[in-house]
């Protein structure tokens, strides 16, 4: 079996804001899977920097998969294009497994440049200390899965 190299970065940085902020929507949207997309001064494979998460409705309202809402994405994709900026991540939880991306989550990558932040809610995969729920940073390239260190910065 050939393992693809890994495309990068291997590590990025984001603020704590916005990591509490998508750990909060994931709750919120409990039991169902949660999504949003977090938005970057440029793609997070060219070392853009993460700026803010836009919480989005997940049509699929579901507990196994997740769907951002059409009118959503539409509305997320005009507005970053509008202010130059891009989809640094795209941000769904898992209620009750860890945050390692399914089998169906790596069919539906369609952003290559983009991170796939996942949240697991699951309370075996929680910090131990903390009770802070996992979360973890991949880059999905041609269906090869290439996890992203998170360096979680600022208060």
């Amino acid at each position: 079996m050939v393992t693809a190299a890994h495309p990068g970065p291997l590590r990025t940085a984001i603020p704590a804001d916005t990591v509490q902020a998508l750990i909060d929507h994931a709750r919120a949207g409990y039991p169902n899977e949660a999504c949003g997309l977090v938005i970057g001064d440029g793609p997070a494979a060219e070392g853009g920097r993460a700026l803010r998460f836009e919480a989005t409705r997940n049509k699929a309202a579901s507990p196994y998969r997740y769907e951002i809402d059409p009118d959503d994405l539409y509305r997320l994709t005009i507005a970053t294009d509008d202010a130059d900026q891009t989809f640094w991540g795209i941000v769904h939880s898992h209620t009750h497994t860890p945050a390692v991306p399914s089998p169906t989550d790596i069919g539906l990558a369609f952003y290559p440049d983009a991170l796939y932040v996942l949240v697991s809610l699951a309370t075996d995969e929680a910090d131990r200390g903390t009770g802070t729920p996992s979360v973890r940073a991949w880059r999905i390239v041609n269906g090869a899965v290439h996890e992203v260190g998170l360096d979680v910065t600022g208060g």
